[in-house]
């Protein structure tokens, strides 16, 4: 159908959708008739859209449905390579020359010989590109990052070999589909490691992340999961949420088997492996449970990756014996490059590397931090039409220079320290990463939902706090409601509030007292004056991929943050003095 609409060799075609069978069927159609696929996020405005389909020379859009297709037709007069959209998730709304409903665009294919398509597949070499992700830039616009037939393909194999994925021929691996295709960490598990190991995919509801994704996981019971981040806290805080409800006797149970969960799978990480009696208690009385509950039963590999994860939602699952394995790697190397395994896995570390792969820490100081540099098969082409751009991530001797700091212990495993580009500088000239005291705050003060550190060029450091609070369901906005968890924890201080503008208007002193007291606790473990957190400001609203301030994987994009409230952030160094 592709060749019929006269898609043209190395030209894009663009998947603008939640992620369904005819996104998986558009995509590998596209790359056999020698086109390039290139994913949209579904949150992209016009703008973006237009950017990526311009960019790769988009003959074929595909979209899913009535409010995706507004946006292109509002920039279409604005792509001159651009020959048919088809629209596959709902029935069109109107007829419009060159628009296809699913079913038409099937059709359209009945006529072009089998021949045709098969000297374009013979024709393909594993070195030409197949496939663009663009990386969402926190700075300037995105770049398109070219993968290969043997990126994808050797990244599969290797990977799904790596983590230990059966193969349908013995036992067929379940998985759910739900993080946006456009990225590459969903788009190597669900769609090419499925291909490469046959394993079954399940398309959850396009409001996965607003709520319903542990609804789906109860129907499918994967056998793999990976979830970002932000998937892993989402469910810690509604399992701690529901476990705040239950009985007395029920909340000491649930108490000392996350005891005993913690220290035996800390024991097991550092190489015991007998199973202690306790532990085939509280396994039958709660951790199976618990698995039941989100869907988990059958699930040996849990991943998380794409965000850094705090190691007090590591710990959380962990004491529910489910044990969260970190893996790391970027869109320049086709996804992962290290992954943790049950029998090598060490709590906070991202792993080892994929068979295959290599690493080097580049320039390390004194205690072993550089910058991570990759080198293997997996390694992108570059930047499309971005020469530059391209020299700059890949240096002459062929390592991808990640812009992640990072070291190696003696075992070979990988602990990220932070982004080059997020270390914020002092105007002592301090380098201070933000993400370790961000978290400290955060497990401080449970109330807290989001904190980001400021203070690049500044005498010292202030926070940005935002609170705990309930997102509508269906525009995914925060609103001003606490959650229970947070009003639980309001009365404990005795504070009477339910909402975010009761706190901050009353400037409600028992929070604020507790916030500080969390603050000071964080400074006395700081490694130096110029690490402690002087002041900070608690926001009206909390930080959401609706209001710009996290990105499609949940990552928080500062820079966004930084201009967005920057009132407030040139009011904390308003007054000339240092405060003590």
């Amino acid at each position: 159908s592709c060749l019929q609409l006269g898609l043209e060799r190395f030209h894009g075609v663009c998947i603008l959708g939640f992620n369904s069978a005819e996104w998986f069927i558009a995509d590998i159609g596209a790359i056999l008739a020698g086109g390039v696929t290139a994913g949209i996020y579904t949150t992209n405005s016009p703008e973006a859209c237009h950017y990526v389909a311009e960019n790769c020379s988009a003959n074929v859009l595909v979209v899913e449905n009535h409010k995706q297709l507004q946006k292109i037709l509002e920039i279409q007069h604005k792509l001159p390579h651009l020959k048919a959209i088809i629209q596959y998730g709902e029935e069109l709304k109107e007829k419009r020359p060159n628009l296809y409903s699913w079913s038409e665009f099937m059709d359209l294919g009945k006529d072009v010989p089998d021949t045709q398509l098969r000297e374009i597949i013979e024709s393909q070499k594993p070195n030409q590109c197949c496939t663009l992700i663009y990386t969402s830039g926190t700075t300037g616009q995105p770049k398109g990052v070219m993968l290969s037939h043997d990126n994808l393909t050797w990244t599969a194999l290797a990977a799904g070999r790596c983590i230990k994925l059966t193969d349908a021929k013995e036992q067929q691996e379940l998985l759910v589909s739900y993080l946006p295709l456009s990225h590459i960490a969903a788009q190597m598990s669900d769609i090419w490691l499925a291909v490469t190991f046959g394993v079954q995919v399940f398309f959850a509801q396009p409001d996965a992340l607003k709520g319903t994704l542990v609804d789906t996981l109860r129907e499918v019971r994967p056998t793999a999961f990976l979830g970002v981040p932000r998937v892993w806290e989402k469910m810690e805080e509604k399992m701690k949420t529901v476990g705040a409800k239950s009985s007395a006797f029920r909340k000491k149970v649930a108490s000392w088997a996350k005891g005993v969960g913690l220290q035996t799978n800390l024991k097991r990480m550092n190489g015991y492996s007998e199973v202690p009696v306790n532990f085939r208690i509280a396994r039958h009385l709660v951790y199976k449970k618990v698995r039941k509950a989100i869907g988990l039963d059958r699930c040996t590999k849990c991943y998380t990756g794409a965000a850094p994860i705090t190691r007090e939602t590591l710990e959380f699952f962990l004491s529910l014996n489910i044990p969260v394995f970190e893996l790391y790697g970027m869109s320049e190397s086709s996804g992962p490059h290290t992954v943790s395994l049950p029998h090598a896995f060490k709590l906070t570390s991202c792993g080892k590397e994929v068979t295959g792969c290599r690493t080097l820490i580049h320039k390390p100081d004194g205690e072993g931090n550089g910058e991570i540099c990759f080198s293997g098969r997996h390694i992108f082409m570059g930047y499309l039409n971005m020469e530059e751009k391209t020299k700059e991530a890949i240096d002459e001797e062929g390592w991808l220079h990640s812009g992640d700091l990072g070291k190696q212990d003696k075992d070979g495993f990988l602990y990220i320290t932070g982004r080059i580009k997020e270390l914020i500088i002092t105007a002592g000239g301090e380098n201070i990463p933000p993400v370790p005291i961000e978290d400290a705050v955060k497990n401080a003060v449970p109330i807290i939902s989001n904190a980001m550190l400021v203070g690049d060029k500044a005498k010292f450091l202030a926070m940005l706090l935002t609170l705990k609070c309930n997102i509508d369901v269906g525009t995914g906005e925060p609103g001003d409601d606490l959650t229970p968890e947070a009003i639980e924890y309001c009365q404990k201080l005795g504070s009477k509030a339910t909402k975010v503008s009761e706190i901050i208007s009353s400037k409600d002193k028992a929070i604020y007292a507790a916030i500080q007291k969390g603050i000071l606790a964080v400074n006395e473990g700081a490694v130096s004056n110029a690490q402690k957190v002087q002041k900070w400001v608690l926001l009206e609203k909390d930080f959401s991929l609706a209001g710009g301030e996290l990105g499609p994987t949940m990552k928080l994009k500062r820079p966004v943050v930084a201009q967005k409230y920057k009132d407030q952030i040139a009011q904390f160094y308003m007054d000339a003095d240092t405060p003590t």
